[in-house]
């Protein structure tokens, strides 16, 4: 995903309390610079502010960062001569989605265990109930007409 130009995520969206993989292609890349570094905190007032060497590829320059719980992710660019690429003095600022809880279910192991019994159970009376349909509509018909012969072992007849 690329959400502005030249910094690219490796997912669609950026969620709170994951690690997302950065490549940055901006002008320090395209200056060949050998070190860059990228300077990040989290929400409006930097919080956690760190910053890390990113590794140079032939894609640009990447690393990877762990997300926190904050409302943005805060971020810039510093080469090794100090100059930096900070949005024109507005630095690059991107929400942090929170990750919804409402739809996880977290089993308790007593509802679990009867659960899958439940479900274990239901399919092997399917499969017998399937079996037997298959049975009667096969062999009824012939029992009926009076075409049904039993082989007997040991016979050709």
């Amino acid at each position: 995903m690329e959400l502005v130009k030249n910094i690219f995520f490796n997912t669609d969206k950026l969620t709170q309390n994951s690690t997302v993989k950065i490549s940055y292609t901006g002008k320090f890349f395209q200056d060949n610079s050998e070190e860059v570094y990228i300077h990040y905190g989290f929400g409006l007032l930097w919080e956690n502010l760190t910053e890390t060497k990113m590794e140079k590829t032939e894609l640009g320059f990447q690393t990877e960062i762990n997300l926190t719980e904050a409302d943005t992710f805060n971020l810039c660019f510093r080469n090794g001569n100090n100059e930096w690429d900070n949005n024109n003095g507005q630095n690059y600022i991107f929400p942090l989605e929170k990750i919804e809880t409402d739809l996880i279910v977290v089993p308790n192991e007593q509802t679990a265990l009867s659960t899958n019994r439940r479900l274990r159970r239901s399919y092997i009376w399917s499969k017998k109930i399937r079996i037997a349909v298959y049975k009667i509509i096969t062999y009824l018909p012939k029992i009926i007409s009076g075409n049904y012969k039993r082989k007997l072992k040991g016979t050709d007849a």
